[in-house]
């Protein structure tokens, strides 16, 4: 039997009524490029905790979203939304709880935002509006389908986890947003940084649990970008004892 990946749910409106949504794309992308089940895990902390999940489970993939983590979170106050606090609880939990079991953990976009806070790091929220930087998003009133046009080289870093996978310096990449790394948390080591040197990928073996997060979409059209595919193989890997 294949390994049960478990995929963070955020909490939405459908319609008029509260839902735990994840966008398919990321569940296509998972099940078939790492070769893997698939489990979707409510964001719904006054029902369930990450405790009561995280053994049934072989690893966890922490979604992009448009919500932000809340700046409490790390330390911080202000800051704009939507924000999500039942996702952040169940998120930030399931991290600890996964490591904890030495298990995957995996991260996309905001739960490669979700990973850093987790282990102690903070957040800068002008990623898309600092001079000291490159614009991270599409100018506003782009199509959908656009914001994702937005691309920038990441340089790979010399004997990285990414690095060795890819067998190249650097790749392009996607750039869907508005928040990034501000303090990287310790025991994180930086796999990839876009061109201004913003963190783009991370990776670490807390407690011998494999863990790798990046900033971009690899789940956006994987089906036409081998190195899209390439993440999700190292996902299913991760899940099967081989990374």
């Amino acid at each position: 039997m294949r390994p049960v990946l478990g995929i963070i749910a955020c909490n939405r409106i459908v319609g008029t009524e509260p839902a735990q949504a994840v966008m398919e794309r990321y569940i296509r992308a998972a099940v078939t490029y790492a070769d893997v089940a698939a489990l979707i895990v409510p964001s719904l902390p006054d029902l369930m905790t990450a405790a009561e999940v995280a053994p049934r489970l072989d690893g966890i993939l922490l979604t992009g979203s448009p919500s932000n983590v809340a700046t409490a979170r790390y330390g911080d106050d202000g800051g704009e939304g939507p924000f999500d606090e039942g996702r952040d609880e169940i998120a930030l939990s399931m991290v600890d709880r996964m490591i904890d079991l030495k298990k995957p953990v995996f991260g996309i976009c905001r739960g490669f935002q979700e990973i850093n806070v987790a282990l102690g790091g903070t957040l800068r929220r002008d990623t898309s509006a600092s001079d000291e930087l490159l614009r991270h998003h599409a100018p506003d009133g782009v199509s959908f389908d656009a914001m994702f046009d937005h691309r920038h080289p990441v340089a790979l870093a010399d004997g990285g986890m990414l690095a060795s996978a890819y067998a190249k310096p650097a790749l392009d990449v996607n750039s869907v947003h508005y928040q990034g790394i501000g303090k990287l948390a310790d025991g994180l080591t930086i796999e990839a940084r876009a061109p201004d040197g913003l963190v783009e990928a991370y990776s670490a073996r807390p407690n011998g649990a494999p863990l790798l997060a990046v900033q971009w979409h690899p789940e956006w059209g994987t089906e036409n970008d081998p190195d899209s595919q390439t993440y999700f193989h190292l996902l299913g890997k991760a899940l099967r004892g081989e990374l």
